[in-house]
Order: C-alpha cells, then sequence, then structure tokens
C-alpha cells in the first residue's frame, strides 16, 4: 500500500524495485499485479486514498525479511501485508 500521490509509474517502479531487492537476496518474483488507486476504510497517514499492489514471491524467509525491511523504511510505502501460503495444487 503506497502513498495516493504517487503516479502510477512510480508505483509500478517500487513494485520493480522490491522485486530486485527479493531477487539479490536469492528469491524471485513470481507474480505481481498492480490494482491502482483504492479507498481505504480509515485514514493511514492522513491519507484516504493508496496504490495497492499484489506481489507473489517464491523466497527464503531472509529475502523477505529484508525486503519487509526496506519497506517499512520506506517512505513512500504506507502499509506491508505478508502471508506465507502453502504450495496450491
Amino acid at each position: 500500500l503506497a502513498r495516493q500521490d504517487l503516479s502510477n509509474t512510480q508505483a509500478e517502479g517500487l513494485i520493480e524495485h522490491f522485486g530486485t531487492v527479493l531477487s539479490d537476496n536469492g528469491g524471485q518474483l513470481v507474480d505481481n499485479e498492480y490494482w491502482g488507486v483504492k479507498t481505504m476504510a480509515y485514514k493511514i497517514n492522513k491519507n484516504r486514498k493508496g496504490h495497492y499492489a499484489f506481489m507473489r514471491t517464491d523466497a527464503p524467509a531472509p529475502a523477505i525479511q529484508e525486503m519487509e525491511r526496506l519497506m517499512r523504511l520506506h517512505d513512500d510505502v504506507m502499509r506491508v501485508l505478508t502471508i506465507k501460503v502453502d504450495e496450491h495444487a
């Protein structure tokens, strides 16, 4: 979830940036979806809207932890949610 005042290309650039962080640490970005600007249920950092993105990864735990750490430090990223999923059949 990124700030609403970013352009679409900047938001997609963030996805690419964090994908390279994963690949540098031994993981890979399997799939990503840019969902666009959506209205949130409540304000986060005084923002009512934000750029949503979905990233499906295949990476070891240290790579995910490093990506999450960098996301939390990045000024444009407001919220991060990581879910571990068992393999789908």
